[in-house]
C-alpha cells in the first residue's frame, strides 16, 4: 500500500504568529539558537491498492491543493512512498 505524506505550511510572506510563540519560548527555555520557527500541518494518506503512481501524484495535489490548504495562505510538498 502506498501512502501520500502532505506537508502543509503558510507561504513565507504570511504572517505566523503561533511560529513566533513557540520562538520565543524556545529561547525563553534555553535555546536561543534557533533563528526562526515555522508552523504547520501534516498529513498521511493511504491510498488505494493498485494506483499506478501518476495516478496517485495527480491525486495528492488534488486533494492537497483542493482541500488540505487554503491557497491564499498555505502551500504544500509531498512524498509518497511505496
Amino acid at each position: 500500500m502506498m501512502k501520500a505524506h502532505v506537508y502543509v505550511t503558510l507561504k513565507t510572506s504570511v504572517l505566523d504568529p503561533q511560529g513566533q510563540t513557540i520562538q520565543n519560548a524556545l529561547r525563553k527555555i534555553g535555546y536561543g539558537q534557533i533563528e526562526g520557527v515555522r508552523q504547520g500541518k501534516y498529513f498521511v494518506l493511504s491510498l488505494a491498492d493498485g494506483l499506478g503512481a501518476d495516478q496517485a501524484r495527480t491525486e495528492v495535489e488534488k486533494i492537497a491543493r483542493g482541500v488540505l490548504t487554503n491557497p491564499v495562505i498555505e502551500e504544500f510538498t509531498y512524498r509518497i512512498e511505496e
